[in-house]
């Protein structure tokens, strides 16, 4: 009898980013994609997120590999943190091992890590899985999906995929691969959900050269464009308009300066005409001879273009006379953000241009025609989507009945919710370990729950230090106690209350002396609960109070 083929999801889904899925038969296992998120508003301090590999390192022997489908973060962006307590060889296209490549030597990881470059076409085996790769359109360059052939069947993993008939670089999605896929039967489709709420076809990005194309013309204004760094073909197109229009361009941004070096190294970006001169040489040129390529097109605090607009860029002062394209759509929770920095680049006097209309930005992603194409070329018996939030899974998923197939056969799960396939049935089976680990820092899983907690009531309500100097024998209090309040009230202006707080607290440590209380912990639960009581009552706030007690 044969064994049951799990798909377990550690990541992307009722998510945008953080992408991670085992594959597992038997003894084996392999592993889609290695990615990241950024935090939450309400995650303090956190610098990134990444997937709970708790599961994986219980079956660390059965894992033979990492497969990934394309460079971007939310694809990559957690190999080095994940490749230091699980090293497995790491199989991905060109681009993305060069801009793996670079990550791992930042993190002095490179001599460390098996990394294995693969191209569309190529076919590997790991364990019992084979899997090929097959060229797909995506906003980066060398992405692919994979058809992963199992001793049940084959998958199909679409990767963050849409399909363009005028790729500005390379070929079109290979269509007819997948159709072949289709013919021969696939067991299960997983694709991608982002779009999926937006009704036709994507657009190309040649549609984004033409409109560029209209903005560069009769222009004597500096023109500073804000994008993805990884979009290599639309930078591409802005050298390529820059050195039709007599523009010299420089890069802004240190994820866009590493991306393209990265990519100009490979071959997939071309500087033929010499159009890319350093940030620093801008003042060489009229202003009107200048383009300038930034990162920050999400309002991301201390990008590029966020600097510009706040005056703390070290090069570029933006005003009158600049141009700014912003050639993004603002990610879902990123709008506030966005909208307050352009709001401050006009306060500057700049021409901003960033309204959907303009067609200067178009997306990656599939919209709702090309992911029923999709369902129509591989005709998959099980259908299950991937890469979206909760709302973008179940439309999807909705899409797949209307293209017949089966209603029981739509499997939406969750992270760390297994899908038990064998050869009859498909289930949802028992959670495993999973969810997210915060870095911060240096530190990677070490800030939980309590910390955020910690962290949130600290920047609501402030903190009050009660410290006392107590003698270690007698337990008579010797100095204090002192009040110092952070992020609460400003003292000078708060005399009546803090004397108050002090004479609450003397006669809090009394009544502890009264009661033969001499531990610490006693010691500090008494000033929390009498302190905190008065000041709701007295300020409807709850600061977090800290007793320090000291011993001579």
């Amino acid at each position: 009898m044969k064994e049951k083929l799990k798909i377990v999801p550690l990541g992307g889904l009722d998510e945008i980013g953080k992408n991670m899925t085992a594959i597992e038969y038997g003894s084996d296992i392999i592993v889609i994609d290695c990615g990241l998120a950024f935090p939450d508003d309400d995650m303090l301090g956190v610098d990134l997120v990444i997937p709970d590999i708790t599961y994986l390192k219980r079956h660390r022997s059965k894992v033979r590999g990492f497969v990934i489908t394309h460079g971007h973060e939310d694809h990559i962006g957690a190999i080095p943190y994940v490749l230091r307590e699980l090293n497995v060889p790491v199989y991905a296209t060109r681009l993305t091992c060069g801009i793996v490549e670079h990550k791992l030597t930042e993190h002095r990881m490179l001599d460390k890590v098996k990394l294995m470059r693969v191209k569309a076409g190529d076919r590997i085996k790991l364990g019992c899985f084979e899997i090929e790769f097959i060229h797909t359109n995506h906003s980066i360059a060398d992405s692919v999906a994979l058809a992963i052939r199992t001793p049940l069947g084959t998958l199909v993993h679409t990767g963050d995929f849409k399909i363009d008939l005028t790729p500005v670089s390379g070929e079109m999605i290979d269509l007819a691969r997948f159709g072949e896929l289709g013919k021969e039967g696939v067991l299960a489709l997983m694709s991608d959900s982002t779009n999926v709420e937006r009704s036709g076809f994507t657009p190309s990005e040649q549609v984004v050269g033409a409109s560029f194309e209209k903005y560069f013309k009769d222009c004597d204004q500096r023109i500073i464009i804000a994008t993805f760094a990884s979009n290599i073909y639309r930078l591409q197109q802005i050298f390529d308009l820059a050195a039709r229009h007599g523009r010299k361009v420089a890069i802004c941004g240190r994820s866009m300066e590493n991306i393209s070096a990265v990519a100009m190294e490979l071959g997939y970006l071309h500087d033929d005409k010499k159009v890319l001169i350093d940030l620093n040489t801008i003042n060489k040129y009229p202003q009107n001879k200048i383009v300038i390529v930034s990162t920050g097109s999400q309002g991301e605090t201390m990008s590029a273009l966020y600097r510009m607009a706040y005056s703390s860029h070290k090069q570029v002062e933006v005003g009158h006379g600049d141009r700014i394209l912003i050639a993004a759509s603002a990610i879902p929770g990123n709008e506030k953000a966005v909208y307050t920095m352009v709001n401050e680049l006009s306060k500057k006097g700049a021409e901003i241009i960033y309204d959907r209309s303009a067609m200067i930005h178009v997306s990656g992603h599939a919209c709702q025609e090309e992911q029923k194409l999709m369902l129509a070329l591989c005709k998959p018996k099980y259908f299950i989507p991937v890469h979206g939030e909760h709302r973008h899974l179940e439309m999807h998923g909705q899409l797949a009945r209307q293209m017949g197939v089966n209603e029981k056969n739509v499997i939406i799960s969750e992270v760390g919710r297994p899908i038990e396939i064998t050869e009859k049935t498909v289930r949802l089976a028992n959670p495993v370990p999973s969810g997210r680990v915060l870095v911060d820092g240096l530190g990677i899983g070490d800030v939980g729950t309590a910390v955020l907690r910690d962290r949130r009531h600290l920047a609501e309500d402030g903190l009050l230090v009660v410290v006392v100097t107590m003698d270690r024998e007698s337990g008579v209090v010797i100095a204090g106690p002192d009040i110092v309040s952070r992020g609460f009230i400003y003292v000078k202006e708060a005399d009546a209350l803090m004397e108050e707080l002090r004479r609450m607290s003397q006669k809090a440590l009394d009544k502890c002396a009264g009661e033969h209380i001499r531990d610490w912990n006693g010691i500090k639960s008494e000033l929390k609960n009498v302190l905190g009581e008065y000041l709701f009552q007295k300020t409807a706030r709850s600061p977090m109070i800290l007793p320090v007690i000291m011993e001579i």
